[in-house]
């Protein structure tokens, strides 16, 4: 009598998207809610983009969490999400002086909280939660210091910080989508095989090309300055987007999996999506805050 159950040669074949490497339309699709939803924010009312952000942060750490425990890390959950909701918050409100308290206070309480655990594995935990502190909710925060730019409320494209973002944002998205369109067209050459093999030179000259042109442009015609701070934003971008995307490939390698997780349809994880953002965001604040604004 044969068994009714399918067989693993049976099961259903894996879809394959051939060198895109993703689902396409989920992923357009994705991009499209997501960015629909920052620029309502933006748009009517900035303080309301902060709730993203602080969501997103929320989201960042449960993600981290997720994956850390691959490799049997646990981190502490609750006191990370509230220190980097705490984090997101003060730096929009008081600025980076607050941030880097809000930040070391975190840290401390996120170690004494770890003491309840008890000994084993204390280091472990310690480190790689006050790692989490600095790449999620410390980095995010300079999302927030950037709205800040020309005030805390209000909204729309005539506001500074509505500007800067927007700016941020567009010219990060420039680098992704610069070396995904050169890299499935005419990569041939790897940059780093052994942690990131879709990731070729040729795509990296692509982004370089995007992140530069997308600079000057929005840096002459949205922010009304000089071209050649759009050619520094540009290849400020390129280099630290292209680092982040690494750094996260090989994290992704070091804990033995494919994706953070797969609640953004198309793209895996919100990880998957904010590692170039995370990257660029404080060096793209600092050039825009003193040059710029």
């Amino acid at each position: 009598m044969t068994s009714s159950t399918p067989s693993s040669s049976d099961a259903a074949p894996k879809k394959d998207h051939g060198r895109a490497g993703r689902d396409l339309k989920a992923a357009i699709g994705s991009a499209v809610v997501l960015l629909s939803a920052i620029a309502g924010s933006l748009v009517f009312w900035k303080p309301a983009f902060m709730v993203i952000v602080a969501i997103a942060v929320v989201v960042a750490v449960w993600e981290m969490r997720k994956g850390l425990l691959a490799k049997e890390i646990d981190l502490p959950e609750q006191p990370l999400m509230v220190g980097g909701v705490v984090m997101v918050v003060v730096a929009y409100l008081w600025g980076s002086a607050a941030l880097v308290t809000a930040t070391a206070v975190s840290a401390l309480v996120i170690m004494l909280w770890l003491l309840r655990r008890g000994v084993d594995g204390y280091v472990k935990n310690a480190t790689a939660s006050v790692f989490t502190l600095v790449y999620v909710p410390f980095l995010g925060s300079f999302v927030a210091l950037m709205l800040a730019e020309g005030g805390r409320t209000g909204g729309g494209l005539d506001d500074p910080g509505v500007k800067g973002i927007i700016t941020f944002i567009l010219v990060t998205i420039a680098s992704d989508i610069g070396g995904y369109v050169a890299g499935v067209l005419f990569g041939k050459h790897p940059m780093a095989p052994v942690i990131s093999p879709k990731k070729s030179w040729e795509g990296f000259a692509g982004s370089a090309l995007a992140t530069v042109g997308a600079g000057v442009a929005l840096v002459v015609y949205l922010l009304d300055g000089d071209w050649w701070i759009g050619v520094a934003l540009g290849l400020i971008t390129v280099v630290m987007a292209t680092l982040g995307d690494l750094c996260e490939s090989v994290m992704k390698r070091d804990l033995g999996i494919k994706d953070m997780s797969q609640v953004i349809p198309g793209h895996g994880g919100l990880m998957d999506r904010l590692d170039s953002l995370l990257a660029t965001i404080a060096p793209i604040w600092l050039l825009l805050h003193y040059a710029v604004f």
